[in-house]
């Protein structure tokens, strides 16, 4: 199963790109930046770009762009917004472009290209991101086609008059790629140019870029969001879907389950990394359900920061927190930390990939797995919430890990016990040849912020040595102990990890949670 989250202002699209003016080389907008960037390609033998003052476009007074080429090929001008807040799901976009062709024909073309979002393979397509180009001016009537993974839509524009164009991205991708789910689709890259062709001349002042997104206010961004993903009811039987949010004004925060209400948002959208202002957005996503993850948090701390604000302010309050990202020995530091003072907050993989191409190639590729009674978004939560959870490396390892005991899955729990002795079973599958498994045992002193530091041995348990996915290893609590494993490929490096048993004589200061309860 999956949860397709995004950044929460991105649903929305707050404080997103409204309009181009074309006023110059960068255009603020709400204190936002707007900038293009020119480049060429092919073989040009004059190009030029030109922000003029006249001729513009009627109701947009100030200066307009000038765009020409001469020669074969194409002289771009690419546009991008402050924290590409341009891109977005073209669900409900629509563009609106004035254009004054000084010097058109069918080797001279104003091209706006689209960028779309990356696909896999299908109806003569090879797998790969689609792109989306307008030809304006290079032929007399309206006509689509698409060439695999390019698709091309000519619009007739008539030399020496202005007119508006309307690029409807949604309807246009329907109509190129029938096959495919047209609104799983973002506007990732925007750009202008003068193409030319057979040493022609093309001129095009260009004015007034409108984005015209038509259901983003309130909820609206989540129920298309919605929308988009009915389009796969029945494509992929064996996977089943739920949404998340990554809540992104603070520092970063996903959010499954629960009723999923977009929080309010600043404008301009600046993050803020106050420790109080993500403690208090927990408690809010907290008061609409589901669970809280705290996302990257190596992002603005390090190691011994990180595991002062565990200990300190109790994680923030979260449920869980991203541990199996790079670096994850640093990481697993920071957690043990937190274990020794006997704070349960759940390790996981990485929450999301930033590309949509292939998650194994990338750098940050762990993957959380749960021991769940069902699929179910509510059973999901519930598993992630008690801690039954582990990560691997999604390329190089993809075993299940657990501890038992009393023939019980442990893992996850806080267990008070008057034993001297126990045994925990230690469940690893499928290690790669040559990997260990490791068994990380820590002390649980409650040594708070006075000693801000791991206090753990690590013994091994080799893959030869595991019978059946499994091994019986004796445990003396002490005065009260936790027990974790994880897992080395034959390089040294981590490529699994399993969340912690806590073995206590009695229960921590702020008590047991419900659900890790043993």
């Amino acid at each position: 199963m999956l949860w397709w989250t995004d950044h929460d202002f991105r649903v929305a699209a707050h404080d997103h790109r409204r309009v181009v003016h074309f006023d110059g080389p960068e255009e603020p907008e709400g204190g936002l930046a707007w900038t293009w960037t020119a480049s060429t390609e092919g073989r040009l033998t004059t190009s030029a770009a030109d922000f003029v003052p006249a001729p513009h476009a009627e109701d947009d007074p100030g200066r307009a762009l000038r765009l020409t080429a001469a020669g074969a090929g194409t002289l771009w001008y690419a546009g991008k917004a402050w924290n590409w807040t341009h891109t977005g799901n073209i669900s409900d976009t629509t563009l609106h472009l004035d254009v004054l062709p000084e010097a058109a024909g069918p080797d001279a073309a104003l091209v706006v290209e689209v960028a779309l979002s990356h696909h896999p393979a299908g109806a003569g397509r090879p797998a790969g991101q689609l792109v989306l180009r307008y030809r304006l001016g290079a032929a007399a009537e309206a006509r689509h086609r698409a060439d695999g993974r390019h698709g091309t839509v000519d619009l007739p524009a008539p030399p020496g008059a202005w007119r508006r164009h309307t690029l409807d991205l949604l309807a246009d991708v329907r109509r190129l790629w029938p096959d495919l789910v047209a609104g799983d689709n973002s506007l990732r890259g925007l750009r202008l140019g003068s193409q030319v062709a057979a040493g022609a001349r093309g001129a095009f002042v260009v004015d007034r870029l409108v984005f015209d997104r038509a259901r983003r206010a309130g909820q609206a961004g989540e129920e298309l969001r919605a929308e988009v993903l009915a389009g796969y009811a029945g494509a992929y039987p064996g996977v089943t879907h739920h949404r998340a949010y990554e809540v992104s004004m603070v520092r970063h925060l996903n959010w499954f389950g629960g009723d999923q209400t977009l929080p309010r948002f600043p404008s301009p959208p600046y993050r803020d990394n106050d420790v109080g202002a993500t403690e208090r957005m927990v408690e809010f996503l907290h008061g609409h359900g589901g669970v809280v993850c705290w996302n990257h948090p190596l992002d603005v701390e390090r190691r011994e920061s990180l595991a002062r604000l565990l200990v300190e302010r109790h994680a923030l309050g979260v449920d869980l927190i991203e541990i199996g990202r790079n670096p994850v020995d640093d990481h697993l530091w920071a957690y043990d930390v937190a274990a020794r003072n006997a704070i349960p907050v759940t390790a996981v993989g990485v929450t999301d990939d930033h590309d949509g191409t292939d998650w194994r190639a990338g750098r940050d590729r762990h993957v959380t797995y749960v021991w769940a009674a069902s699929t179910g978004r509510d059973d999901l939560v519930a598993a992630l919430r008690a801690g039954q959870a582990w990560f691997t490396d999604l390329a190089r390892y993809r075993g299940a890990l657990d501890l038992e005991i009393g023939g019980r899955s442990a893992m996850g729990a806080v267990v008070t016990t008057d034993a001297a002795d126990l045994t925990v079973r230690l469940h690893a599958t499928d290690l790669p040849a040559g990997a260990t498994l490791e068994v990380v045992t820590g002390t649980v002193d409650l040594a708070g912020v006075a000693d801000p530091t791991p206090a753990i041995r690590i013994g091994q348990v080799p893959w030869r040595q595991l019978r059946q996915g499994w091994h019986d290893l004796p445990v003396s609590p002490g005065a009260g102990s936790y027990l974790r494993t994880q897992v080395r490929g034959r390089d040294g490096v981590i490529i699994g990890a399993g969340n912690p048993v806590w073995l206590l004589r009695q229960a921590p200061p702020r008590g047991i949670p419900t659900d890790r309860r043993f």
